[in-house]
């Protein structure tokens, strides 16, 4: 079917607010006598917190509340430990200074590889620091092995990465009776508005979360935060609003990041490169909370009749882990890509070669079932042709000069296949406007575009004609933004609403045509008799005679049960330059090729797959979190000493779109773009580098001295 919107490009229909500095985001909230909430945190890495003196502060002039948070022992250094609201910044800072915690400090252990070693204080209350909490198996990996004709052994490792929003985590919170407004920088409108019924113990039915545009959160602003419950009990106590805006450092201290891994795979191949066996043990870190699961890659991705996977957590006396954009199979497709290519050097094959002999239509894992749909073989031969791979180092480092060239490449799989259940109401007014109600949230990706983008093809009208109103948890239900879910929750229902009123406006105009309903056409802001060129009536005249029957419930559909396995896939293609001399790594050409059914707005999709390619070109060269394994405090908590890539790092990106429709998963065949671009961006990287060098630097981020590490590594023959 031919679109004049979808799978086009269509400039955001936000755009202009955003650029001129119109739209507003939780930052720039201010309501009437509204107070400044600040939150006092613990210094100690693990401590009893034996008394709270809020009376100091509470005295100060300006201080309208004060409450104590914490109870018992505190965990890791940044954790909560009590709150004031004040009529503004500095008389709240002052009020913090003036509260007098009595501290039991206690022994703490913030270094996850000592966390780990026997006697290492207990991080969990009568519970090791070493937990396995993922296992998968199939066939006989022992048997695998004999079968192979090369078994290699390596380990790669990835660091902690800081979200690092643009926009810091905010709340504000404002009372009218029993009745509760938050305005929250929140990827989870509906989640949120739960979280604080339940935290709060009252009612849902008097609670409304607002979020209008955020500054991203990369999975950091998934569900309802700590400070959000905070500034509603401030609000509460104070009976007036307050606001919290996390600092840069709370970010670095208090509310997630990626957590670390360390993992060791065990490959068997065949000459001919059949896959024969996989292990893999891998040990994460996710401070007070587990890792991130980094199986899936192994499990699913390729060919192998015989998969092992063990994979356990390291707690430790720091801020407890939370999603971030594409959480486990970021780190595990580093360390499994890596494998891959080293694999192949094994053997004498070309990567990608290796890949496509190992190429899989139905999942490997539990179900076996086969793929609703799968391009990824599209992806390879398309990006391939675009980065030009016949021009690789036949071999990895054969260049010479200090200056050395090399392409490297990495698969991508993911989910994104959306929630059933996502709701939309669509209400056509007699003038011929447009609205477009939902629940759901923009966080920056476009959804109020791409819910436009269909409402528009699907009614015969312009996307600038149609108004969206989301971000308000008391509109229809939809879910979080997370797991590359939006598009294909909301689109899909959006879709059904709009496609219900043109069936009841097919109904008016066959009345006013004396047609019957099913011979009526759409075309030209007309409707029209089939084969009867004369008989047409304008729009105008047909949203007129709609009345009240104005409101379209549209519903995203289930998914075929037990049918196919759904995922989403891609290809990414880098080359890199490398100054063997100085370790420094520069990316220059990049290309990116999707499968994630069928895009709805290639605008915003391809500013998706550069964004997600620059997170990762960020993580692989630039960044880590940093502690003082003595205090449990980072030593670079800001965006000076945290280092980020900019925009002179970023290459020449090409982004390609296989459009491979999957009409078995919804009314527009469409998945998730979102986490994809950043699954394989740090991988196709390493292995850019690692064809560039002749071997591969297998821990990111991979900076000048860990290049120079693995270079001193050639050298030595290990």
């Amino acid at each position: 079917m031919e679109y004049k919107y979808i799978g086009k490009y269509t400039p955001r229909v936000d755009g202009r607010k955003i650029v001129t500095g119109k739209a507003q985001y939780t930052h720039d909230i201010r309501l009437r006598d509204m107070l400044i909430g600040k939150i006092l945190r613990s210094p100690h890495a693990s401590a009893e917190v034996v008394a709270i003196d809020l009376g100091p502060a509470r005295s100060l002039p300006g201080v309208m509340a004060a409450i104590p948070l914490a109870q018992g022992k505190v965990h890791y250094a940044g954790e909560q430990v009590a709150a004031v609201a004040a009529v503004d910044d500095r008389t709240a800072e002052k009020a913090l200074a003036l509260i007098k915690v009595d501290y039991k400090v206690l022994p703490a252990v913030v270094d996850w590889e000592k966390a780990g070693e026997p006697g290492a204080p207990q991080v969990r209350d009568a519970k090791p620091n070493v937990e396995k909490f993922s296992e998968a198996a199939r066939g006989d990996v022992e048997k695998g092995f004999k079968e192979a004709d090369v078994v290699l052994e390596r380990t790669y490792r990835t660091n902690f990465e800081i979200h690092h929003p643009a926009e810091t985590h905010a709340s504000v919170a404002s009372w009218d009776g029993d009745q509760l407004t938050v305005y929250d920088s929140t990827q989870a409108v509906h989640g949120v508005h739960d979280g604080l019924a339940r935290a709060l113990k009252m009612p849902a039915a008097n609670v409304t979360v607002i979020k209008r545009y955020m500054g991203g959160g990369f999975g950091s602003k998934l569900g309802l935060n700590e400070h959000t419950v905070v500034a509603a009990r401030l609000a509460r106590e104070a009976g007036q609003p307050v606001k919290i805006v996390l600092s840069r450092r709370d970010n670095s201290l208090c509310v997630g990041y990626r957590p670390s891994s360390c993992q060791t795979y065990k490959a068997g191949v065949k000459k001919d490169g059949t896959l024969t066996a996989l292990s893999l043990l891998n040990y994460a870190s996710g401070g007070t909370d587990f890792g991130d699961e980094v199986l899936e890659p192994t499990v699913d991705l390729y060919r192998c009749p015989n998969v092992k996977v063990e994979e356990f957590s390291i707690f430790t006396n720091t801020g407890a882990q939370r999603a971030t954009r594409a959480p486990g199979h970021t780190q595990g497709m580093f360390g499994l890509e890596g494998l891959m290519d080293e694999l192949a050097a094994a053997i004498g094959m070309d990567p990608l070669e290796l890949r496509k002999k190992n190429y899989s239509t139905k999942n490997q894992g539990d179900t076996g079932l086969p793929y609703s749909t799968k391009g990824l073989d599209r992806c390879y031969e398309a990006g391939a042709r675009a980065i030009g791979w016949e021009h690789r180092n036949k071999r990895p480092g054969e260049g010479s000069g200090p200056i050395r060239r090399g392409l490297g490449m990495s698969s991508s799989i993911w989910w994104g296949t959306g929630v059933p259940g996502t709701l939309v109401d669509l209400v056509l007014f007699p003038d011929m406007s447009v609205e477009v109600v939902c629940g759901t949230q923009d966080i920056g990706t476009g959804t109020r575009t791409h819910m436009a983008v269909v409402a528009a093809e699907t009614l015969g009208f312009e996307p600038k004609e149609i108004t969206i109103k989301i971000g308000n948890s008391d509109s229809p239900w939809a879910p979080a933004s997370g797991g590359s879910v939006t598009t294909p929750s909301v689109a899909p229902a959006v879709r059904d609403a709009a496609l219900k009123a043109v069936e009841r406006l097919k109904q008016v105009a066959a009345r006013k045509l004396k047609a019957r309903p099913e011979d009526i056409t759409m075309e030209g802001r007309a409707f029209a008799v089939k084969g009867a060129d004369d008989k047409s009536v304008p729009f105008a005249d047909v949203y007129r005679d709609l009345r009240r029957e104005t409101v379209f419930h549209g519903e995203r559909s289930d998914f075929p049960e037990d049918k196919y396995a759904f995922n989403t896939f891609g290809a990414h293609f880098a080359e890199v330059e490398v100054d063997i001399e100085t370790g420094k790594v520069r990316v220059l050409r990049y290309a990116a090729a999707h499968d994630s059914g069928r895009i709805i707005n290639r605008q915003t999709a391809e500013s998706q797959v550069i964004g997600g390619i620059t997170q990762g070109l960020s993580a692989g060269l630039f960044e880590e979190r940093v502690m003082d394994s003595t205090t449990g405090h980072p030593v670079n908590p800001n965006l000076r000493d945290y280092k980020i890539a900019t925009s002179l790092d970023i290459p020449e990106i090409t982004t390609i779109f296989v459009d491979v429709v999957d009409d078995k998963l919804n009314n527009l065949g469409a998945k998730g773009l979102g986490e994809p671009p950043r699954i394989p961006s740090s991988a196709a990287i390493a292995n850019a580098v690692y064809n560039a060098i002749g071997v591969h630097v297998r821990e990111i981020p991979m900076t000048p001295q860990r290049v120079l590490q693995a270079l001193k590594r050639k050298e030595a023959g290990s």
